[in-house]
């Protein structure tokens, strides 16, 4: 007797899911497409250093080499290596940071983002995010069942936040903010009296602050960078750090976070963020003897790379300052700029279109949110500056063929 087929049902994804967007790595699969039909493509699109002509320090490299020849490849404790903590504990020490109650270590800062906000944000509730933000963000909200709630950054004031729209933002639900600095995708770096005035709007309303900080590092003309942690020692903030940029070992997934604040405070959700912590055991384990050899060991490389990122951010604002239907508020941090495009089309078919016409990678600035009405590309600038210099010549070959013929060459 024959058997009969059974028909089979699809089965779908979870609803939560349908929220969930992360737009760098969603234009790179038609890129992909286009390599494997043979096209050289120009990718300005994702902030990998080590996709360029930067490398991992070598002495971090042999730290980790060590420690695999030295059998330190078991579990690692939930919380982190204890050299790995004390490091990032020191760290904490020097950016002024006070009052810290935990130190961990994670799959990168994505993981410790996810961590952190699973531990705090119930379904119904909200978190205020910069607008524009790292999608990240919304996309670990949107899967919670908890909403972003953007907050405006202000393109004309180089990206700082809108203090007014900030507070104007916060209702019966909000458990905290984000903020991001220097900031991806603008590279803005935000002033102290900014991060003042975000602490006192926090402390007034009972916030917490998650403050990611993996550029902080990258600060391309000169000055100190400022951890809001380190002025407000009395709020409950969670400082993000990692090894990923600064230390140009983004495949390594070593990230970190810093929870300060009064000890009373902090207790029951920091006993939160450690019960998720164990649930998945730990972090790479080998990888995390190289944060103490990054944070104490030789600096030198930082000097050599802020130097080539300040004169590929000069030829990014020279090109942009030059073209037509273009104008870009100055990158201070971090290797990412966000032009804003006078275009009549949505800058998400913007960079299809470049991609397809002219082979250049960038990603649409409505993928990182943005304020109603503008258009923006987000691109980056960690390529040589010849790289650069024939990307930009296409993207403005490919502005001039579209909406202005008389655009000069």
């Amino acid at each position: 007797m024959a058997h009969e087929v059974a028909h089979v049902r699809e089965i779908l994804a979870a609803t939560r899911l349908e929220r969930v967007r992360y737009a760098i790595r969603d234009i790179a699969v038609v890129a992909e497409r286009l390599a494997r039909a043979g096209k050289e493509i120009l990718p300005l699109n994702i902030g990998d250093p080590l996709a360029y002509d930067f490398h991992t320090p070598p002495h971090l490299i042999e730290v980790v080499a060590r420690a695999m020849r030295d059998g330190k490849n078991g579990y690692a404790p939930s919380l982190g290596v204890v050299e790995a903590l004390e490091a990032v504990r020191a760290e904490a020490e020097r950016k002024g940071i006070r009052n810290v109650q935990s130190v961990f270590i994670t799959q990168g800062v994505s993981e410790a983002v996810d961590v952190c906000l699973t531990a705090l944000v119930n379904a119904g509730e909200n978190l205020l995010t910069p607008s524009p933000e790292y999608p990240l963000y919304s996309a670990v909200l949107s899967k919670l069942g908890a909403s972003p709630n953007s907050y405006e950054l202000d393109e004309g004031a180089g990206w700082q936040p809108d203090l007014d729209h900030l507070a104007s933002r916060i209702f019966t639900g909000t458990r905290g903010m984000v903020v991001i600095n220097p900031n991806n995708p603008t590279g803005a770096v935000h002033s102290r009296l900014t991060l003042e005035s975000i602490a006192e709007l926090a402390r007034e309303h009972h916030l917490v602050i998650f403050s990611d900080e993996i550029y902080d590092k990258l600060i391309l003309d000169g000055g100190p960078h400022t951890s809001i942690a380190a002025l407000a020692p009395d709020l409950p903030v969670v400082t993000f750090g990692g090894l990923s940029k600064s230390y140009f070992a983004p495949g390594w997934r070593v990230g970190w976070g810093i929870v300060s604040g009064e000890a009373a405070d902090v207790k029951p959700y920091l006993e939160g963020i450690h019960k998720l912590l164990r649930a998945r055991l730990c972090a790479n384990c080998p990888e995390q003897y190289a944060v103490r050899a990054a944070l104490e060991g030789p600096q030198g490389h930082l000097a050599e790379v802020t130097h080539k990122l300040r004169r590929r951010r000069d030829l990014t604002m020279a090109w942009a300052n030059s073209t037509p239907r273009l104008s870009l508020s100055e990158p201070r941090g971090a290797f990412y700029a966000f032009p804003r495009l006078d275009i009549p089309d949505s800058d998400e078919e913007f960079a299809r279109d470049l991609l397809l016409e002219k082979q250049v990678l960038v990603v649409h600035g409505s993928g990182f949110g943005e304020a109603a009405g503008t258009r923006h590309i987000r691109l980056v600038f960690l390529a040589d500056e010849a790289t650069l210099s024939r990307a930009f010549g296409a993207i403005t070959e490919f502005m001039r063929e579209r909406y202005a013929p008389e655009m000069p060459h």
